[in-house]
């Protein structure tokens, strides 16, 4: 299995309000918290060591480079 970069999310809108809402009146130390908590239940979901490293990587490109990010305003 490999990563996917492409834009898969259902309702991507949906989820980043759902995301922000999750947020709402936490404390920044709060949200560090409750993202790190998504991520490990996501990786947990995920499974896949190699899979996860590629999702590191992806992540860890700069701004400028977007090109292995999802761009969820041209769907396929």
């Amino acid at each position: 299995m490999s990563l996917i970069t492409h834009p898969h999310l259902d309702a991507p809108d949906d989820f980043y309000e759902d995301l922000i809402e999750a947020h709402q009146g936490l404390s920044a130390d709060e949200s560090h918290a409750f993202n790190a908590r998504l991520l490990l239940l996501l990786a947990n979901h995920v499974g896949s060591r190699q899979v996860l490293r590629e999702a590191l990587a992806a992540a860890a490109v700069p701004r400028e480079e977007p090109s292995l990010l999802p761009d969820f305003s041209n769907p396929p």
